[in-house]
């Protein structure tokens, strides 16, 4: 999905970032093999800080950038992740994971958080007979703190967020269609295609 809205909005001419969390940056990118690799055991609040740590790098060396040279930038996930999955599916405490990642983020925060919604038993047709990482091997019972906590209080007051639901059980181009529609609505084309975007950070 986060492929297909890169190109759609290039196709209308806009200048757009397509990066990723962890990741995005080759520091970053050896944090999330680490993070990622299958058999390592990693604490929660070990977790946190190479997550964190790695978003610092990605925001200074490459989302800021971006942003600052009139890009859009689409992040496959961020900061309501990794309350989602730190939070909520580790149990760190809230205050803990937002002062953290607000170091790291540095100022920059997300114009729009879109989520992408399916039910577990989807999740799994979908991932039959592919290699699991890390994180999806924990399994059931940790996805459904995770499907929770991105619906939780904790997210209510952040600055972080438009916060919108896609229901992705559905054919590819339907959620591409209601994505791209939420994307252009915030960056504001008009009928002439102008372009007003408002930049954070």
């Amino acid at each position: 999905q986060a492929r297909l809205l890169v190109k759609a909005l290039r196709g209308r001419g806009l200048k757009v970032l397509h990066t990723r969390e962890p990741g995005g940056t080759p520091l970053a990118e050896e944090i999330r093999r680490i993070l990622l690799r299958p058999g390592r055991k990693v604490t929660p609040v070990t977790e946190l800080l190479l997550y964190e740590a790695a978003r610092a790098q990605h925001v200074a060396e490459k989302i800021r950038p971006a942003l600052a040279g009139g890009k859009v930038v689409v992040c496959e996930r961020f900061t309501v992740a990794t309350i989602a999955y730190q939070g909520s599916g580790r149990g760190l405490p809230m205050g803990t994971i937002f002062r953290i990642d607000s170091t790291a983020r540095d100022g920059v925060e997300p114009n729009m958080t879109v989520v992408l919604d399916i039910p577990e038993a989807r999740f799994q047709t979908r991932m039959e007979g592919k290699r699991f990482d890390r994180i999806e091997r924990e399994g059931v019972d940790f996805r459904a703190r995770i499907r929770r906590g991105y619906r939780s209080d904790y997210l209510e007051g952040l600055p972080l967020k438009n916060l919108r639901w896609v229901d992705a059980d559905r054919p590819m181009s339907k959620v591409h269609d209601e994505i791209l529609t939420l994307t252009l609505s915030l960056l504001g084309r008009g009928k002439k295609g102008s372009l007003s975007l408002k930049r954070r950070g």
